[in-house]
């Protein structure tokens, strides 16, 4: 299987390319650096794969896109520019029905990083009609300095840097934040959530939390046995670490924990994950391998509690 990285040198397509070195069964496409933007060079690149990742600025992504002809090379798009768009499939195969979708697409959007707790968490109850399609929702959302790339990881690990980052940021103060139209359309939602997604100082690693009021918590907690099982999203009856819930606990690995805890006045749904795996690179080579046939779970790097 021939597979390019369009944008190998950000964060996601570094991570993607060294998980693939690996893999006997890829032949990666590489450019010379020189040529790495020269869009002849990316053109025959793209068209001559099987598989095509983008790890791009939304503007380049949809510009890359545009530059395939050849019908049989499928795209997995990384960048925000497609999630919601006509004709893409978006790239979480645990929702309902979604696997088959993903593999029967050769355009399938990869899932943001936020977005991915917020909609695991609510879509299967939205189906279940736990949640209405009108309701309005909150969200607050974790996530260590690497979500930001590679401007913000230099920020953090600069030895003179500001003390401002030395507590937790929150950001996304416009609620305009990219991930909310995702949010809302995936999950079959009226309204885009309130959103908080807040910066802390550690590398890697996402907790997401909803709360629901005077929702059934058992109806709730069958919803999640029913919709994940593992390996790769799984439910979880009892993570709790002592009274806390670490946003680290997932860190460098690909699969992500789904728990309930409080009461039927005041639910809190968690999703814990790392947004270097589950949300972004190792989601990604999920969706490859589907697309590919074989085991999704293949180099995958994944725990059980």
């Amino acid at each position: 299987m021939r597979v390019f990285i369009d944008g190998s040198a950000g964060t996601t397509g570094l991570r993607i390319r060294e998980r693939l070195k690996a893999r006997a069964d890829i032949e990666l496409i590489a450019l010379p650096e020189a040529m790495r933007k020269d869009a002849n060079a990316r053109r025959d690149a793209l068209n001559a794969a099987d598989i095509a990742f983008l790890c791009l600025p939304d503007a380049a992504a949809i510009e890359a896109v545009q530059l395939i002809e050849n019908p049989d090379t499928a795209v997995i798009d990384t960048s925000t520019a497609h999630r919601t768009a006509p004709g893409w499939v978006y790239g979480m195969p645990e929702l309902y029905g979604q696997r088959v979708r993903v593999a029967a697409s050769k355009r399938v959007a990869n899932p943001g990083c936020h977005a991915s707790g917020f909609i695991v968490l609510i879509a299967p109850l939205v189906r279940a009609g736990i949640v209405p399609k009108d309701a309005r929702l909150g969200c607050f959302s974790l996530t260590g300095y690497s979500g930001g790339g590679k401007k913000m990881i230099a920020e953090y690990e600069a030895p003179d840097r500001s003390p401002l980052l030395d507590a937790p940021r929150q950001y996304g103060l416009t609620q305009q934040h990219k991930h909310l139209k995702e949010m809302a359309a995936v999950c079959g939602l009226d309204n885009m959530p309130g959103f908080s997604p807040i910066v802390a100082d550690f590398y890697s690693g996402m907790e997401v939390s909803v709360q629901l009021f005077d929702a059934d918590i058992e109806a709730v907690k069958d919803a999640y046995r029913r919709a994940y099982p593992g390996p790769v999203i799984r439910y979880v009856e009892d993570a709790d670490e002592g009274g806390f819930l670490s946003a680290a606990a997932y860190s460098g690995r690909d699969d992500m924990e789904v728990t309930v805890t409080g009461h039927s006045e005041r639910v809190l749904l968690t999703a814990r994950f790392d947004n270097l795996g589950k949300g972004a690179s190792g989601a990604a080579i999920q969706n490859m391998n589907i697309l590919m046939g074989v085991d999704e779970t293949m180099g995958l790097i994944l725990g059980g509690k």
